[in-house]
């Protein structure tokens, strides 16, 4: 049964309302995603106190969601302040206030809540296992530490983009002298954590400001995949990008690709913060979540209800599942394809004397269920269909590099076709690497012929590899003349990877 929800996320720079559909099995849908910029912390004064104009702009704000809700239907929202009323002194008065008058409940996460919800979406949307993660908001950095997807440490430092900001810059570029100090204060609050300083492991950025970094620099290297979800930028990366971006004016940088407008005032104090904390973690790797504060409380809420909706440590597996569930491929089928997968690789290893390398086993396991599912679209062009559909869509668990091969692998149709679909992908791959996506591709295809009826009726497999041929024996349930027909015409593909003759016998 499908459901709706929404989350409204009350920011100090944007107030953002997105609407899920979900099913029963976690299954999540983004039905509608949109912001308004508020900047909700400039209207704070110095004593602590929102102002009125700052309480009627977010008023204003949450009868317009209301009425949107309204429009999808949508029984449940849940309304999440963070920094900005949370800081407010008189956040209970705004609390009452949004009650009364548009109906709607306020939670003001407390700093613990809004971290813990962080790490919730990182740990199941992300393989990384052990990373320290930093989302900063307008008014508020959250830091955490976690080690095999368990949480460590959290800590909030009442700074963010807009705070700093009005802390440290004058006009809308900063100077060099405002640079230096607004380091010099974030370098003194980070290290202030023990738990972080020196610790080599990645740093996961999430929220608006790292997604806005990760847009700027894929524009410009004129990066071939979509999504910022899991890309990576290197320490260097990181330092050239502000490089390029110190130099350009405000205008220029309104004007930038990848660049939300209300962000180019802030944009060079975030990525400066980001770049202090790989300097006092010491570490060369930045990773991007796309998945944050309002992922992480529907995750939590779906596993509430139904506990087993999500594995944390399976996780590209686990989605790998769901997409192909969402092209037609049954739960049967995706099981049976990977029993001959597994049996044929290992029998493989065995017969042939060859090292089991279970990072390539999961490679051929993790394309299996995806193989040609663009044969949904279209059957005569399913190998370009599969390739675009996973190529371009952020699968949660596997980084970039790992989505082109699984792309590569899942469309494989022959040499020819191959070559042609890396012409965008220069030196993305090693020759052994591409050699490895062609022997992958290879048995996928003739493993895609094994269940051609898609009745699963092959029971048993057994793989000798004989003195001049390799003898491969399937017991079926039924009579198989589809998949006889289907593997014979397709087994010179395994023949390539064997070098030798093929024998296949149905029984």
């Amino acid at each position: 049964m499908n459901k709706k929800t929404a989350i409204i996320d009350i920011g100090s720079n944007t107030v953002r309302l997105v609407i899920y559909k979900y099913d029963d099995e976690g299954t999540l849908h983004e039905l509608a995603n949109m912001k308004k910029v508020a900047r909700l912390r400039s209207y704070i004064e110095e004593d602590g106190v929102m102002n009125a104009q700052g309480v009627e702009v977010l008023k204003e704000l949450l009868l317009q969601y209301k009425q949107i809700l309204a429009d999808f239907d949508v029984p449940h929202v849940y309304a999440a302040a963070t920094a900005a009323v949370r800081q407010a002194t008189n956040h209970e008065e705004i609390v009452w206030t949004m009650q009364e008058e548009t109906g709607i409940e306020l939670k003001v996460l407390t700093e613990e809540q809004e971290a813990y919800f962080g790490f919730m979406a990182v740990a199941y949307s992300l393989a990384t296992s052990s990373a320290i993660t930093i989302d900063m908001g307008g008014g508020s950095t959250e830091i955490t530490l976690f080690e095999n997807k368990v949480l460590q440490h959290t800590h909030s430092f009442p700074f963010g983009t807009v705070s700093l900001k009005q802390k440290f810059i004058a006009g809308d570029k900063m100077t060099d002298s405002e640079r230096k100090a607004l380091i010099a204060y974030v370098k003194e609050q980070f290290e202030s954590l023990p738990w972080i300083v020196d610790r080599h492991l990645p740093i996961i950025g999430i929220g608006g400001s790292a997604r806005n970094v990760a847009q700027i620099q894929q524009q410009r290297i004129k990066y071939p995949l979509s999504g910022v979800h899991q890309y990576e930028m290197t320490k260097q990366e990181m330092d050239d990008l502000a490089q390029f971006l110190w130099p350009l004016t405000f205008e220029e940088l309104n004007q930038l690709e990848g660049l939300s407008s209300d962000r180019a005032d802030i944009i060079l104090p975030a990525l400066d913060v980001f770049r202090t904390l790989m300097d006092v973690v010491h570490t060369g790797a930045f990773q991007f979540s796309k998945k944050g504060l309002r992922e992480g409380i529907i995750i939590n809420q779906i596993l509430q209800e139904s506990p087993d909706a999500y594995n944390k440590y399976d996780v590209f597996h686990e989605h790998s599942r769901r997409l192909a569930a969402s092209f037609g491929r049954s739960e049967a089928e995706q099981q049976h394809v990977d029993y001959l997968v597994t049996t044929l690789y290992r029998q493989t290893c065995e017969e042939f004397g060859l090292v089991r390398m279970e990072r390539e086993l999961e490679m051929i396991r993790g394309a299996a269920p995806l193989y040609h599912i663009g044969e949904f679209i279209e059957q005569d062009a399913a190998s370009q269909h599969t390739f675009y559909l996973i190529a371009n869509q952020s699968i949660p668990g596997i980084k970039h590099r790992e989505r082109l091969r699984m792309a590569l692998i899942a469309s494989y149709k022959n040499r020819g076709q191959l070559e042609q679909l890396l012409v965008r992908y220069q030196d993305w791959l090693s020759k052994d690497e591409i050699k490895e996506v062609r022997m992958l591709g290879s048995v996928l295809k003739f493993i895609h012929a094994l269940n051609i009826s898609k009745r699963q009726i092959i029971q048993d497999v057994v793989l000798k590899n004989l003195e001049d041929v390799v003898e491969i024996t399937f017991t079926t349930t039924q009579l198989a003349a589809a998949e006889s027909y289907a593997a014979e015409r397709q087994k010179k593909h395994i023949e390539r990877v064997f070098k030798k003759p093929v024998t296949l016998v149905f029984q």
